[in-house]
């Protein structure tokens, strides 16, 4: 990842200061970076506390050991700050506005901080008796009509992804994982997509976001983009019933449906975009996803990708992958992580036009030949 430069290309003399307006952006985005690590580390710590009070009374969870390198804090922090510095780069440059994704009244983030400490016992009575297939039972409702590999407790979460508390909690739980940086590494899928609303009449381009959950990155996008439409898509209807709560736009709607058996037309949509969707599907539900999304893009059409790093990516990160499955109940991370992306996309006729790491994430651009 490179280093943000707000004065590049050759200077003389001493370094002018950024105008009144910079500064105050710059003041008010470290603000709300800040509180946002300051808020989800403090989670993490006491959420560790408690594992370690619990592990005395639940049965032993077997020991781990990572098949690499795994990066220091002090290496994890210094690439979220450049994470946020890029992500900072892009809002000056005028790519999406000032972010605001994870603000919630007093009232609301109290209410979720109980409901994420009162689900951390429950976690780790499923990680210590490698409990994951609660949910797979179920045939209740929208349940019954759900492939057999998405019914379980990914991340060893309640009700996995069957329920609207799991929905309201999900977010929170996953920033706590990675310090508040999660909004930002999806965002980072909004600096291609700039470029193509640049170039086009934002109000006819055909945008989709599969597996969308409850919003995150489609809700960005309509932010970035006043006067594009879009469609999320999903197969939990909890959760896309949060994402209708969360995304007050008139721009966005929501359909429940199969990222593998899209109900798109053939040449049908100028923009496909996914957030940490992939390292969650079986290999075989992979290939077809992508030749899914080949076939609903235009010709010159682009897939707008975020997921985990992989092997390799930045090796240092490499360890630290590899005992992710383990941890948080990621049967299909493994396969992921070794997987030819770049050779799958292209089979299907996607070429990669752009790749950067964006702290444990990775973030790529596939174009459809024309």
């Amino acid at each position: 990842m490179s280093a943000v430069d707000d004065n590049t290309g050759p200077t003389r003399g001493p370094r002018r200061r950024p105008p009144l307006a910079s500064l105050a952006r710059r003041t008010r985005y470290a603000l709300y970076q800040g509180s946002r690590v300051a808020l989800y580390t403090l989670h993490s710590q006491a959420m560790r506390r408690m594992n370690r009070r619990l592990q005395k009374e639940l049965t032993e969870t077997p020991r781990i050991v990572p098949d690499g390198p795994v990066p220091s804090q002090r290496r994890m922090l210094a690439d979220i700050v450049q994470l946020f510095a890029d992500d900072l780069a892009a809002i000056e440059e005028g790519l999406y506005p000032m972010p605001s994704d994870g603000t919630m009244t007093p009232r609301e983030l109290l209410a979720t901080s109980r409901a994420f400490f009162r689900d951390v016992p429950q976690v780790a009575r499923r990680r210590a008796e490698a409990a994951h297939q609660e949910v797979s039972e179920r045939t209740d409702g929208f349940a019954g009509a759900l492939p057999r590999y998405y019914r379980q407790n990914f991340h060893f979460q309640t009700d996995g992804w069957l329920s609207e508390e799991s929905a309201r909690l999900y977010d929170f739980q996953v920033d706590v994982l990675f310090s508040g940086a999660t909004a930002a590494m999806r965002r980072r899928a909004l600096v291609p997509f700039a470029r193509i609303v640049k170039a086009r009449d934002q109000r006819r381009l055909a945008y989709v976001d599969i597996a969308c959950g409850t919003g995150g990155l489609l809700r960005n996008a309509l932010a970035a983009f006043p006067r594009l439409a879009g469609t999320g898509l999903d197969l939990s209807e909890p959760y896309l019933k949060v994402a209708r709560d969360r995304t007050k736009s008139r721009r966005a709607s929501y359909v429940t449906a199969m990222a593998e058996n899209l109900p798109f037309a053939d040449n049908a949509l100028d923009v496909v975009s996914c957030a940490f969707l992939f390292h969650e599907l079986p290999p075989k539900v992979r290939k077809k996803v992508i030749a899914e999304v080949a076939r609903v893009l235009k010709p010159g059409g682009s897939f707008l990708f975020v997921d985990s790093l992989q092997t390799g990516d930045v090796p240092d990160y490499d360890g630290l992958l590899s005992v992710f499955p383990q941890l948080f109940h990621e049967p299909y991370f493994t396969s992921y992580l070794g997987e030819d992306l770049t050779g799958l996309c292209a089979a299907q006729g996607l070429e990669q036009r752009w790749m950067t790491p964006a702290f444990v994430s990775r973030v790529a651009e596939y174009v459809k030949a024309g």
